[in-house]
């Protein structure tokens, strides 16, 4: 890729966002604000669904593969070692939209 102005201003601003998330305060509220997104998102993504009842069966589809390659991705032996604030948020992402589901389902009794 050819140093231009634009990528070095992109280059410039994810280094500043990634020392800026180096503490350890606004990482933990960055893992938290993303749980929450999970949750809400689940939330929101069950009611429309039932709402509908057409969706029901493809988004439930959707929903368990896009958890199901955050797991391979988050899990996979290429990334235990790196893993980046990117990929921590992902996945607490996805255990927000789990526990969601789940509270769903107990709420609803099935």
């Amino acid at each position: 890729m050819q140093n231009t102005r634009l990528n070095d201003l992109f280059n410039s601003i994810t280094g500043q966002l990634g020392r800026w998330f180096l503490n350890p305060w606004r990482k933990l509220s960055l893992l938290i604000i993303s749980l929450l997104f999970g949750f809400f998102l689940g939330s929101a993504i069950s009611t429309i669904a039932g709402q509908a009842a057409d969706w029901d069966i493809i988004g439930a589809g959707v929903l368990v593969a896009w958890s199901e390659i955050v797991d391979r991705i988050y899990y996979s032996r290429t990334w235990r070692k790196q893993r980046g604030l990117w990929l921590e948020a992902l996945n607490a992402g996805k255990i927000g939209l789990t526990y969601s589901l789940f509270l769903e389902a107990f709420k609803l009794g099935s």
